[in-house]
């Protein structure tokens, strides 16, 4: 117990030394209790170390390539020390920093760069860029330091000093500001650079025999050895019994022996004095001790007092700080376990005590029991570690064994290297003597080379001309390329004019011989013969022209189906019909020759620019353009999405499908027979093989389930057909007929009665009497009602009656702007039409004439001018006003032809039946036998 009180008490002067990595100093720690109290003067900051883990490029043979080492930085010598490890006692080896220079090259591994010295070129690299160029800036400004430190005298006071401290601060920061202008500076990165860095994980770690350098085998030895000594320390100290003395108190206590008595107490002997050791001694004791531990490190060799500036005294007395802060932390540790020694042992003796006290032989034999109880158990204990100890024991004659294979395998790696030396030796000897044998041959080398050299300029030369004739060269043949792309643009946009001109005349021949033919009648027989011939032959051209023009020239031909699979040329049974059909498809063709350079070209190059879509003024306008055939699609979807998006949602259109499979609509008779009359002149309605009627069937039920106060109109189907063609999708299609029946249309425009179709009709008058008066007064002198014509307009938003590129363009517009577009291009037909309608007297001649009338529109262009420039103003209020007036009156007309029908019915119902006389009734024809 007293023994485990004296080491208690020494444990509180003892001293800690704690493992650093290399470039720091080993010295001793003192506990800040203790020297702080004496200490006034505040303590200046540590400057940062620079230093950290750089992989370094080296070896040679199968042991060449990157190994870890750990760098540190020497102020006083401006030299940069490495090691293998930051705990290694003696550095590897040095790179002398202040005649070198650094590189950086771009097309090297990130974070590589080189330090050349004159002697060597080392190469290293950082885990990542902002390290690697954190390094190359600390070392530079450290090689600037040392080149532009001034030397200090020997014993030189601190006022000197701080004389000089002020110029050398200012030259310091000067060049820090020169360096900012060049590079900005990088951020420190903690992590991987300072003290803290040596015990963080190193990246990238190679193998450990790979790291081992061969080179400087015996300092690796050292630092091994060195290594696995401290560890047995560590782990003695860790496992050693509580009333055991530590090596270090050991050491202090032989030290205080050895050391002479104290002159103040002469008649005592010192080994035997329970005095504690003076603060002044154990301060004294302490510096020797860091002094011959210093002495093993580079930075240290000259001990820790000699030679010191103030600011290194100031970081090796916090150093001391420290490691004495540890070794009280680790005697605070020993008194704890000498604590529970002696509570151990107090236990002990109280059972003893109770043992001794027991009255009765009951009583001690169950301590004997309790005893033996707790022997069996330390006796299970002690085999337990018995077994442990074993185990050990075969695991470290197995590690001994790895380690002699270890060092056979160094062994051969040394021979191995030892012969590759010999060879390199014999090699470079053999250099030596060829070049000191044959100077002549290397001064017949330097010659040729010179003459390559020359002949490498002419060269050079050579090719810079070439190389500007090229330049020249192409740049003449794009000039030339250029100009022959225009002519040819030129050529091909008047062959088109020259095609349309000539559709145009062929349409004015074959319109001739129509008109001819009509004045002639059936007088001439000889004449009339001619003329069918002639007929026939213009109607047999088109065929010859198309083998003739795919030869030449594409564009020139009148193809069978246009892109949407509607007939450009109609089959008309009629022969004046049929020559007036090809009049239209070549006039259709003209225009479109004509417009192709013109008008669609600049449209379509806007279509291509134009983003995402919006509402604006210019959409409005290029809608009313007309959308470019492949832009259509996604136009139409985006203006149906804005028509449709309150009432649309997922999955619905496959759950009315299901519906309708599930239940057979009343209105599916009614659809199948209007399937097969759905565009008869359109090859998809009409291929027995399509699947567009199929789509269409689906769509027409489909809508029938949406909207079952409606359920199915004759007319539906061409809308949804036209929709099919364009979006070549059920749902889209489907979505289209919703917008066009529930959002732009009025509420029963498709109903039974068709009462807001009739309100327009009346309103369409009202707009015709106003726009057009002389055609409205000359069709009302021949009682002509233009209703018959209009109302299917309307029904249909003109799909039977205008040819399909003047039909999509109209729709374009529809599906933005409404019913308005509707009423515009009904007045523009008329107008477009106005003359030759004047010019026909007879009613039955205006009707057959309005019949097909439509169809002779040809130019889209003037057509959409009429609709949105000559019909203006066209204001939207005067539309609902005349729609507010007709459809009131129409109401009340309705409501008087149902007020008659009721009367009429009531009558019939007051009379009864009648029977005439002479005729019997039913009943007494059934009483006759």
């Amino acid at each position: 117990m007293e023994d485990a009180q004296e080491n208690t008490a020494e444990s509180g002067s003892s001293v800690q030394w704690s493992e650093e990595p290399a470039g720091l100093a080993k010295v001793p720690e003192v506990s800040l209790s203790e020297e702080s109290e004496g200490c006034t003067r505040p303590l200046e900051a540590a400057p940062p170390k620079l230093c950290g883990y750089l992989s370094k490029f080296g070896g040679k043979g199968p042991i060449r390539g990157w190994k870890s080492r750990w760098f540190f930085f020497d102020e006083r010598k401006c030299h940069l020390y490495y090691s293998r490890t930051a705990q290694d006692a003696n550095p590897l080896d040095s790179i002398d920093l202040s005649s070198a220079v650094f590189d950086c090259k771009a097309d090297a591994e990130e974070g590589t760069f080189e330090i050349k010295t004159p002697n060597r070129i080392i190469t290293l690299k950082a885990a990542t860029k902002q390290v690697m160029l954190y390094w190359l800036q600390q070392l530079q400004m450290k090689r600037w330091e040392f080149h532009n430190s001034l030397p200090a005298p020997p014993a030189a006071p601190d006022a000197a000093l701080a004389g000089n401290g002020p110029a050398l601060r200012l030259e310091l920061e000067q060049e820090e500001e020169d360096q900012e202008a060049l590079l900005c500076p990088v951020k420190t990165p903690t992590e991987l650079v300072g003290v803290g860095a040596a015990w963080q994980p190193v990246h990238a770690k190679p193998s450990a025999l790979q790291n081992i350098s061969l080179k400087h085998l015996g300092t690796e030895i050292q630092n091994t050895m060195c290594s696995i000594r401290g560890n047995k320390q560590t782990q003695g100290a860790g496992h050693r019994p509580p009333g055991e003395d530590s090596p270090l108190s050991e050491e202090t206590q032989r030290e205080e022996q050895l050391s002479p008595p104290d002159p103040g107490t002469p008649g005592k002997d010192p080994a035997n004095s329970q005095k504690p050791t003076p603060k002044s001694s154990l301060t004294a004791s302490l510096i020797q001790k860091a002094k011959s531990q210093s002495n093993t490190f580079p930075l240290f060799s000259e001990g820790l007092m000699r030679n010191r500036t103030a600011q290194e005294k100031v970081l090796a007395l916090e150093q001391q700080v420290l490691m004495l802060t540890k070794e009280l932390k680790a005697q605070k540790e020993l008194v704890k376990i000498l604590h529970k020694a002696l509570e151990a042992a107090q236990q002990e003796k109280r059972v003893s005590s109770a043992y001794l006290a027991a009255a009765q032989d009951k009583d001690r034999l169950e301590l004997v029991r309790h005893k033996v109880r707790q022997i069996a158990e330390l006796g299970r204990r002690v085999e337990a570690l018995e077994r442990e100890r074993e185990s050990l024991v075969q695991t470290a004659s197995l590690r001994e064994q790895e380690i002699r294979e270890l060092q056979q395998h160094v062994q051969l790696l040394l021979d191995k290297n030892q012969a590759k030396q010999e060879v390199i030796c014999k090699l470079s000897e053999k250099v030596t003597q060829d070049f000191m044998k044959a100077p002549e041959e290397a001064d017949r080398d330097f010659l040729s080379q010179q003459e390559k050299m020359e002949h490498l300029k002419d060269d050079m030369e050579a090719y810079r001309t070439q190389n500007r004739f090229l330049n020249s060269e192409i740049h003449q043949v794009t000039k030339i390329w250029r100009k022959v792309a225009e002519k040819e643009k030129a050529l091909l946009m008047k062959c088109a004019y020259l095609q349309a001109q000539n559709c145009r005349v062929e349409s004015k021949y074959l319109a001739g011989l129509r008109r001819l033919q009509e004045a002639l009648g059936v007088e001439a027989g000889e004449c009339s013969e001619l003329l069918r011939q002639l007929i026939q032959e213009a109607l047999q051209w088109e065929a010859s022209e198309a083998s003739a023009d795919s030869i030449v020239l594409s564009p020139g031909t009148v193809s069978e189906y246009d892109e949407y699979g509607f007939l450009t040329v109609p089959s008309y049974e009629v022969e004046d019909l049929r020559l007036l059909a090809k009049i239209q498809a070549l006039e259709v063709h003209s225009h479109r020759l004509l417009a192709h350079e013109a008008v669609e070209r600049p449209l379509r190059e806007r279509w291509a620019t134009l983003g995402e879509l919006a509402p604006s003024a210019e959409l409005k306008q290029l809608l009313r353009a007309g959308v470019p055939h492949e832009h259509r699609p996604r136009v139409w979807r985006w203006l149906i999405r804005l028509r449709v998006q309150r009432l649309q949602a997922p999955g619905c259109y496959q759950a009315l499908l299901s519906q309708g499979q599930a239940c057979k609509h009343p209105a599916a008779r009614q659809i199948e027979l209007d399937l097969n009359r759905t565009f008869p002149n359109n090859k998809h309605f009409t291929c027995p093989t399509s699947s567009f009627p199929d789509k269409l069937r689906r769509v027409l039920l489909a809508f029938s389930w949406q909207n079952p106060t409606i359920g199915y109109c004759q007319g539906l189907n061409r809308l949804a057909a036209i929709a099919l063609l364009v979006l070549d999708e059920e749902e889209s299609a489907f979505w289209c007929l919703v917008a066009i029946v529930e959002t732009i249309m009025p509420a029963d425009y498709y109903s039974k009665t068709l009462l807001a179709s009739q309100v327009d009709q009346r309103v369409l008058q009202d707009l015709l009497l106003e726009k057009l008066p002389r055609l409205m007064a000359h069709l009302g002198q021949r009682r002509v009602d233009l209703s018959f014509i209009t109302f299917n307009w309307f029904l249909v938003v003109f799909a039977d009656s205008l040819i399909s590129n003047i039909l999509l363009q109209v729709w374009d517009a529809f599906l933005y702007e409404g019913i308005k577009v509707v009423f515009r291009y009904a007045l523009a037909i008329f107008k477009y039409n106005e003359e030759a309608l004047l010019r026909l007297q007879d009613s039955l001649e205006i009707y057959q004439y309005l019949h097909f009338f439509t169809k002779t529109i040809c130019d889209s262009r003037k057509l959409m001018h009429i609709a949105f420039n000559d019909m203006n103003p066209f204001p939207m209020k005067q539309l609902r006003q005349l729609r507010a007036a007709h459809r009131e009156r129409l109401e009340a007309e309705l409501n008087e032809l149902e007020q008659l029908k009721a009367e009429y019915l009531e009558t019939r119902a007051a009379q009864g039946p009648s029977v005439s006389e002479g005729c019997p009734s039913e009943d007494e024809g059934e009483a006759e036998p």
